[in-house]
């Protein structure tokens, strides 16, 4: 196996360990928060949000170089007190647009909910990947949904491009293995 194998991120993930009890969360189209509202009571805890490197496969992804700073918004997202969803968010810096001024006003309102409420924005392809250890996002993902004492081998995570105008985002959602099956 290459190393592109390896990290390539797949539209098409059927004959994985485990997909099939997160179908239904990987290839949901909709509103990944409205989704979750409708099992309990639903809140965002914003983990970090500022300046960052995006990864290899997110400078790639979105056409820029792998060293430039890049937006980058980290949040979990709860359900009855429990984190579900790590959700990471990656805006190149250029151009600026409407993206960037939501980003720097959302503090802990959901960026789905503002992205789905919009007509012009468009959805590109939904990526999936399962994420082990060598990931840069699995244990950011891990101590987000407080799974350290007992960290599953691999964790299931769905990520997808958003257009509006000039800008494009690159949305990432890990999920807990306490979806499976859901």
């Amino acid at each position: 196996m290459t190393f592109k194998t390896r990290v390539a991120w797949r539209a098409n993930q059927l004959r994985s360990t485990g997909y099939l009890s997160f179908i239904h969360w990987l290839r949901d189209r909709g509103s990944l928060t409205s989704r979750l509202q409708a099992k309990g009571s639903f809140a965002v805890r914003v983990l970090r949000q500022g300046l960052a490197m995006p990864t290899s496969d997110e400078a790639v992804e979105l056409g820029i170089g792998r060293r430039r700073l890049a937006w980058r918004r980290e949040v979990a997202l709860l359900c009855d007190g429990q984190a579900l969803v790590f959700a990471h968010t990656i805006l190149p810096r250029r151009p600026r647009g409407p993206v960037s001024a939501w980003l720097a006003r959302l503090g802990s309102h959901s960026l789905g909910a503002r992205i789905f409420a919009h007509a012009g924005i468009s959805r590109g392809t939904i990526q999936c990947k399962r994420l082990d250890q060598r990931h840069a996002l699995f244990h950011p993902a891990i101590e987000a949904m407080q799974l350290t004492e007992s960290p599953p081998a691999a964790l299931w995570a769905r990520r997808s491009r958003f257009v509006i105008g000039s800008q494009s985002l690159l949305v990432t959602e890990i999920f807990s293995p306490a979806l499976g099956g859901d």
